[in-house]
């Protein structure tokens, strides 16, 4: 793995938004969470908005309040990114509060050497922060072809479920989530942990190098 390899991950904060995807929130968190049962205490997950508004996960089944804000959240040594059904996604990337208020704090978090992970189409929403140029980077395949228009200075790679670039980590479509969280705690707490929680999940793992 080529994340931070001198790195101490603890603090990992999943980015929440209205209308989020739920297994591309909930899956890589069951992940941290299911190492921290195995080992206590591994990471201190929490979530992260613009503000304490209460939100909806996708189609409003069900209501996220998040833990903090992006103005008094504690520092992360990962952000995961977590996407939405395509018009949603492309509504907040041209929604300028948001935008700048999120590309603000991510680009701020990403120079205090903070690791970036976006699920799925969460890749979107990193395209007006620079943190993908020159990168070979990846999304759902619904969205690759804009994820390239948006981004010209990378490279949109189709087929591997995740993209290891060091200090940003991008993922397939939805399910790819749960495999790069693995792949994150293989490399964190190593690879009996990843096989117990897989076990756990009674989950076909699809772990790989990129």
């Amino acid at each position: 793995m080529e994340i931070n390899k001198d790195k101490t991950i603890k603090n990992i904060a999943f980015f929440v938004f209205d209308q989020v995807e739920v297994l591309d929130l909930n899956g890589p968190l069951d992940v941290f969470v299911k190492a921290n049962i195995i080992i206590p205490n591994s990471f201190n997950c929490y979530t992260v908005a613009l503000d304490t508004t209460p939100i909806f996960a996708e189609s409003n089944t069900m209501q996220i309040i998040p833990k903090y804000t992006i103005d008094n959240c504690p520092q992360a040594d990962l952000i995961i990114v977590p996407g939405a059904f395509p018009e949603t996604v492309i509504k907040l990337f041209k929604d300028e509060h948001f935008e700048s208020r999120f590309t603000a704090w991510i680009t701020a978090q990403a120079q205090r050497d903070t690791v970036i992970a976006s699920i799925c189409t969460g890749a979107l929403l990193l395209s007006n922060t620079k943190l993908l140029d020159g990168k070979s980077i990846t999304s759902h395949f619904m969205m690759t072809d804009l994820l390239q228009e948006l981004n010209p200075d990378s490279q949109v790679v189709t087929g591997p479920r995740y993209i290891d670039q060091g200090d940003l980590l991008t993922t397939a479509g939805i399910t790819a989530g749960i495999d790069a969280a693995l792949y994150m705690v293989t490399d964190i707490l190593g690879q009996d942990v990843a096989q117990q929680i897989i076990e756990i999940f009674e989950y076909k793992a699809e772990l790989q190098i990129h």
